[in-house]
């Protein structure tokens, strides 16, 4: 006789032969769809916004500032930035956004991010949605096949986020100029830029793979004192990776978006001297 307390005839996921028969498929009450939702809203707004700016190839350079999605510029049809990084590796022959030669450097870096891999598979995945809700999908293989199990080749774009993140400050401190290339001043486009730098570099640094670098692999850290303190400050950072990993995505938006306002005349640069 049905009592109405049987749980569904699935024999996989929580409702397996071997896990407790709960009817529900959680007992949460609260709101708990509200952060993945979130989640997936900001990421998927950040994704269609560096999209249309990585293919629109234009409104990217405002003399002294260069858009971050920009820099490096390895084509031979990027515009001419006095003292910034022009290397001209790609010749003519390449006739698509100079952005899409560099992007996938620090995309790849963040794809692969311990923190953000939580983001994405619990916002646009459900894998899990929540901490106690249970995933939809059938069968869960983790990271272990293809094309998820790339996920573990994070360290080696950790090693290529560096000159990236080099290249960025080299682009900073050349905003210390006016139009002209004079040094000596600064505007607001150069405090825009001298934030969002120094948030990369947070973010960077405080990645997983760094603070392993560090003093992961040490067995005495009596031994290594000076390994030891930078493991300690970068475990610091590493405790807030979460809340670096969105200011700098909003920060490398804004920069570039500010870049594009002053390039296309929209918006005239401030400038305090």
């Amino acid at each position: 006789m049905a009592t109405g307390t049987e749980p569904p005839q699935v024999n996989t996921g929580v409702h397996g032969a071997t896990r407790a028969a709960i009817s529900p498929r959680h007992l949460r009450t609260d709101r708990w769809w509200l952060a993945p939702a979130l989640t997936a809203g900001g990421l998927l707004a950040f994704i269609v916004y560096s999209t249309w700016r990585a293919f629109a190839n234009a409104d990217y350079y405002a003399a002294p500032y260069v858009s971050p999605f920009y820099s490096p510029c390895l084509a031979e049809n990027c515009e001419t930035m006095r003292g910034g990084p022009n290397w001209e590796i790609f010749g003519s022959w390449w006739g698509l956004s100079p952005a899409l030669l560099i992007l996938i450097f620090p995309l790849g870096f963040r794809l692969t991010c311990y923190y953000y891999r939580k983001a994405y598979y619990r916002g646009f995945w459900a894998s899990p949605p929540a901490c106690a809700v249970a995933e939809p999908h059938k069968k869960y293989t983790g990271e272990t096949r293809f094309p998820l199990i790339l996920q573990n080749i994070h360290r080696y774009f950790f090693y290529a986020a560096l000159p990236v993140a080099g290249i960025l400050t080299y682009d900073t401190v050349l905003a210390f100029r006016d139009e002209h290339y004079a040094w000596g001043h600064m505007g607001l486009g150069t405090v825009v830029l001298l934030i969002n730098i120094v948030l990369i570099w947070a973010y960077t640094v405080s990645c997983h793979s760094c603070r392993h670098i560090i003093g992961g692999r040490l067995k005495h850290f009596s031994k290594h004192p000076v390994r030891y303190r930078l493991w300690g400050w970068v475990g610091r950072l590493n405790e807030r990776h979460m809340l670096l990993a969105w200011a700098s995505l909003i920060s490398v938006a804004l920069a570039d978006f500010y870049v594009y306002l002053v390039a296309s005349g929209a918006f005239d640069d401030p400038r305090f001297f």
